[in-house]
């Protein structure tokens, strides 16, 4: 049985009044959309005794007594398949939290013909028309659903309570907020317009066909968030969501109905990767895939995209985010307790499952004895257990396959010469998939521990000589295939200038004494390059320009009255 006296134990983050913004209002003023500034939402601290305590209680409470039965939607259709499925909570695993189904290849090609009938009145909808859906998901986000969205982020995916705060309620409404001032500033631009008999103009149009919005376990937000940009911009939208995250998608599909997304134009798709894969990219009405998860799926998908070129209508556009192998470069001269204290966050918070998780770290010599004995003594303080107790660090990580991998990696580190575990190393499946928090300190720069990327909570260290600090960054630079987030730590400013230069062109997101996780949408747009996908960055200005497909507009007011040039006669 679960626990739920959870609110006694310890305080989470700052206390911050929620977000009074209201869609209904702003539209009600006399305030114009391009004038439109978002805010970011603010994070509720969860004290002891705070409403937000007593409302998230009862939303878990309520969430964990149901087996929450979740249909396939396809326009306004509810489908219920034969291949019955269940989603069950990472850190208690006999507990079934959802029953959902999977589309088979009919009801994905139903879903692209309800889309692209969706569509020809869904692209016509003026921009601002859109924009009030999507702010009004927004206020639902931070308001009406914020503990439905919590309680079922934290049973489903084993968030705790802050890690749910962030992603599912800050994080997703302020994708929604941000994008629609990013959307509205992309109409600023206005073509030269020579003289009043010759206009000019341009059409910021949505992608004919459809794009498919393949979404991960690990952030509620970005699941949320793949199939709804392209939708901002007049496309319709084919969601296939991760099989470990089907409850939080399923809330968020509920709510954005709710806020008025016609049917048709999102439509839910639980499904086998490859049926749905092969679906999609075999049909010539593909606008464009919008894609976090592995490198293999990605490279995958862009190989039956580039096999289909001749069957499509158009070119398919590919947005993918594919995770890292993300570090921390400490300088002799960087501040050991934001070392410390953000390397054990970086690395381990929602158990190393961010893709900007730090994954390995590099430490000078003279700094390296107490860098390892302060990260030990503070790991020793961590809760590894139910994200349903306050005073929980890290919990269970999502399924059997990640707990199987990861397992791999700390078997090979025990059995390996060149590997010491030198805190955690222990892991039990038991009732839910738990890993220790664990450390492994390597004697080989370029042991696969350093270069894998392992996505859970396990910290691979190497220790290099202080006067060869260049010599290591340049190695750090090269040993990964990755490029996304990174951080150096380092007090002595020509050495800050000397190391920021070289990681130039290592990540897409670059952290100069801070931990690299914890990016926020309007403040730091997140994409890496290399392996880690095609830097894109959602969360920024540039990101939405990927679901339009402009069109120039020339109106002339004066008639061509001769086809002959002067100089001619």
């Amino acid at each position: 049985m679960m626990r739920f006296g959870y609110f006694t134990k310890g305080t989470i983050s700052r206390s911050r009044p929620v977000c009074q913004f209201c869609w209904k209002r702003f539209f009600a003023s006399d305030a114009s959309l391009e004038n439109f500034k978002a805010v970011n939402e603010p994070v509720l601290s969860f004290l002891p005794g705070s409403k937000e305590c007593t409302d998230l209680e009862a939303a878990l409470k309520k969430q964990a007594d149901q087996i929450v039965d979740i249909p396939l939607v396809v326009g306004d259709e509810e489908i219920r398949t034969n291949d019955v499925r269940y989603q069950v909570a990472p850190f208690d695993h006999q507990k079934k939290i959802a029953k959902y189904y999977y589309a088979d290849e009919a009801i994905i090609k139903k879903a692209i013909a309800v889309g692209e009938k969706a569509r020809q009145s869904w692209s016509r909808v003026p921009f601002e028309e859109r924009a009030k859906i999507f702010l009004k998901a927004a206020d639902l986000v931070s308001n009406e659903y914020r503990w439905e969205l919590m309680a079922t982020t934290m049973l489903g995916q084993a968030k705790t309570i802050i890690q749910a705060e962030i992603d599912c309620v800050a994080e997703l409404a302020d994708f929604y907020r941000f994008n629609v001032q990013f959307g509205s500033q992309m109409f600023k631009y206005k073509p030269i317009s020579p003289s009043d008999v010759e206009l000019n103009r341009v059409k910021y149009r949505g992608t004919e066909g459809f794009w498919a919005a393949i979404t991960p376990f690990n952030f509620t937000a970005i699941g949320a968030h793949l199939p709804v940009a392209p939708a901002l911009l007049g496309n319709v939208s084919l969601w296939k969501p991760s099989d470990t995250s089907i409850l939080s998608n399923w809330v968020a599909f509920k709510l954005l109905r709710e806020a008025g997304v016609p049917p048709g134009v999102i439509n839910f798709l639980p499904a086998d990767g490859p049926v749905f894969g092969n679906t999609i990219t075999s049909s010539p009405l593909l606008a464009g895939i919008n894609f976090t998860g592995s490198v293999k799926t990605f490279k995958h998908l862009w190989k039956q995209v580039a096999s289909n070129l001749d069957n499509y209508e158009t070119y398919p556009r590919l947005i993918g985010e594919c995770g890292g192998k993300n570090f921390h470069f400490v300088h002799p001269s960087g501040n050991m307790d934001a070392v410390v204290n953000g390397t054990i966050r970086s690395a381990f918070e929602y158990s190393g499952q961010k893709c900007s998780a730090c994954s390995r770290i590099y430490v000078p010599e003279s700094k390296a004895k107490e860098i390892k004995e302060r990260i030990v003594e503070e790991l020793k303080k961590t809760k590894l257990g139910s994200p349903l107790e306050a005073d929980t660090f890290l919990s269970a990580v999502i399924d059997d396959k990640a707990f199987d991998r990861i397992k791999g990696y700390i078997d090979y580190a025990k059995s390996s010469p060149s590997t010491k575990i030198i805190s955690g190393g222990n892991y039990d499946n038991s009732k839910g998939y738990f890993v220790e928090p664990t450390v492994i300190e390597c004697s080989n720069p370029k042991d696969k521990l350093m270069q894998e990327e392992i996505f859970g909570p396990v910290l691979s260290m190497y220790v290099y000589p202080d006067k060869e600090y260049k010599k290591y960054a340049a190695l750090a630079n090269e040993t990964s295939p990755f490029g996304l987030t990174g951080a150096i730590y380092a007090q002595d400013k020509e050495a800050l200038e000397v190391l920021c230069d070289m990681f130039r062109d290592t990540v897409g997101n670059f952290y100069i004494n801070d931990k690299s996780t914890g990016s926020i949408v309007g403040q730091q747009p997140f994409g890496g390059s290399r392996l880690s996908g095609t830097n894109d960055k959602a969360g920024g200005p540039y990101y939405l320009m990927k679901f339009v497909s402009i069109q120039s507009i020339k109106e002339s007011k004066s008639p061509l009255k001769n086809w002959i040039y002067p100089y001619m006669q």
